[in-house]
């Protein structure tokens, strides 16, 4: 069974501003963990590749029952072992690509972080795929041609949990 670790926040609690579009933008490091029974186990020899896609489940996008994408990843390296703090933007040098999601919008795809605004708090969740196959999918790829691709690849599956909001303004 995937699992996966952060130092960044508790799974659950509060995304801190560094993480947050709203501050510095970083991506949050997480390892990745397998077990079986609660104990270690190697990562099953059929991982070729890890995706994690990052949305906000809050929000509707256009009145549809989309919610909010904000970063994807795919192609990730099986010999990872999570992935660092502060992952750049684009098509990275291990074969990582970043895919569709606020930033990709902007023409640069990469990581954007939680944005929430003053109010009642969303809820963000990163979703981790282990795959059986690396991914051919082009840089400009929607969220719907990733998960026809990831589908009938999943090997394994892990998610983390994170609140934000803005405070209202002081008065």
């Amino acid at each position: 069974m995937l699992s996966v670790t952060s130092d960044a926040w508790p799974d659950g609690g509060e995304v801190p501003m560094k993480y947050s579009g709203r501050g510095d933008n970083k991506s949050p490091a997480f390892e990745f963990h397998w077990t079986l029974a609660a104990k270690p186990i190697p990562m099953p020899d059929t991982v070729q590749t890890y995706a994690v896609i990052f949305h906000d489940i809050e929000n509707s996008t256009n009145k549809t029952t989309e919610d909010t994408l904000h970063w994807t990843a795919f192609n990730i390296p099986a010999s990872a072992k999570g992935l660092p703090e502060g992952i750049a933007s684009g098509d990275l040098p291990d074969g990582t690509r970043n895919g569709p999601g606020i930033a990709a919008r902007r023409g640069t795809p990469g990581y954007f972080g939680p944005g929430a605004g003053p109010g009642p708090i969303h809820h963000y969740v990163f979703e981790f795929y282990a795959l059986d196959t690396k991914l051919d999918l082009p840089a400009g790829t929607t969220r719907e041609e990733l998960l026809k691709a990831m589908d009938g690849h999943v090997v394994g599956k892990a998610a983390w949990f994170g609140r934000f909001h803005m405070p209202a303004p002081a008065q």
